[in-house]
């Protein structure tokens, strides 16, 4: 077998690990396509022959392509990366329609890949070889320029942020869950009856995309509203998470944040719900994973 052979069919061996990686780092499945890619053009320019961890040596690559990724995110859209003069492996096609994407999101988990992408890059590149592919510190230090003591600390700040620690106490939490758990799957399935009997009656809508000549947002009023408004289909994109240390909502195809819903509950009802988009008034929200 040639080398070019053996190389690619080490490569394949690797690329549903590679694309993981590149996926919780990206949260996009094509640029996580693009991310893989890069590393094979890379390993076709290496010596091989320096190489004792195939897996590892991909793994590391994969992710400084990635964080070089995020870092330009904000100031650019990036292209797809050139083959330049190596011999490019046969790309699959990408073909990767946005049900493809939404199923490995949902794979990945929608609440994640929202508050994984709060954290800066170099956190979550920690966090991600880290805690989810448990690459050592002292293999990920090099990758963002530190030392493997303050790796470490990135990785520790950004899993503070992703699980952190709820003001609340776990049974007002689990009154809570119960509660946006029952209104999401009675929007999701139709059911005003469901949706009617976790509302207040007085419920208030308030939607802070509109501001209204007052000055004020657009509210609206009333638990039969508010429901045929909640089973419009949006809530096939939500998923649960802490929101400022209470139990809200996130709406996010594919895992790309639109908006938030900040739930008030009393009584083991909800009485409000704030509806937040704007990346400037996402950005002020503090956003957790939900404890299992």
């Amino acid at each position: 077998m040639q080398e070019h052979d053996w190389l690619a069919e080490r490569f394949e061996a690797n690329r549903g690990h590679l694309r993981a990686v590149a996926y919780r780092m990206l949260g996009s499945l094509s640029e996580a396509e693009d991310a893989v890619q890069e590393a094979w053009l890379r390993l076709a320019r290496s010596d091989t022959s320096e190489i004792a961890n195939l897996e590892g040596w991909l793994t590391t690559v994969v992710g400084r392509v990635s964080l070089d990724m995020l870092r330009t995110r904000k100031t650019r859209r990036e292209e797809s990366l050139n083959a330049g003069a190596a011999e490019p492996l046969a790309r699959r096609p990408s073909g990767a329609s946005p049900e493809d994407e939404a199923v490995l999101a949902d794979s990945v988990g929608l609440a994640l890949l929202v508050v994984l992408n709060t954290l800066s890059p170099a956190e979550r590149l920690a966090f991600v070889l880290h805690d989810m592919f448990a690459v050592p510190f002292d293999e990920i230090a090099p990758i963002v320029d530190r030392s493997p003591a303050a790796t470490r600390q990135l990785a520790s700040r950004a899993r503070r942020r992703v699980q952190g620690t709820a003001t609340a106490t776990d049974a007002e939490l689990s009154r809570q869950r119960t509660v946006v758990d029952a209104f999401l799957t009675a929007a999701r399935a139709g059911d005003l009856n469901g949706l009617l009997s976790i509302l207040d009656p007085e419920i208030v809508f308030r939607d802070h995309r509109v501001l209204m000549p007052s000055g004020g947002v657009r509210e609206v009023r009333g638990a039969t509203v508010v429901a045929g408004d909640a089973m419009k289909g949006g809530a096939r994109a939500a998923r649960p998470v802490l929101v400022n240390d209470k139990v809200g909502v996130v709406i996010a195809p594919r895992g790309r944040l639109l908006m938030v819903l900040d739930f008030t509950i009393t009584e083991g009802k909800v009485s409000a719900i704030d509806l937040i988009a704007g990346p400037e008034r996402l950005a002020e929200l503090d956003l957790k994973v939900l404890p299992d």
